[in-house]
């Protein structure tokens, strides 16, 4: 179920929220079966809105609490 939602996912922004409570945005463009995540363009969501762009990054599948898929339509 999950690798359905990721593939559909990718190409497509989307919200990880880590442990530790950190939250990036950015264009997922692939993943392994570690839930490994390779997000392009990614940002990290700050207080008040703001964000810390981070480039291109791996976010180690150990790190995620959640994936937020694209909204439909988008």
């Amino acid at each position: 179920m999950a690798v359905k939602v990721l593939d559909e996912s990718v190409g497509k922004i989307v919200l990880i929220k880590l442990k530790g409570g950190k939250t990036i945005r950015g264009n997922l463009q692939g993943f392994d079966q570690h839930m490994n995540l390779l997000v392009e363009q990614s940002e990290e969501i700050l207080e008040e809105g703001k964000t810390n762009s981070l480039g291109t990054i791996v976010v180690r599948g150990d790190n995620v609490v959640i994936i937020s898929p694209p909204r439909s339509g988008s």
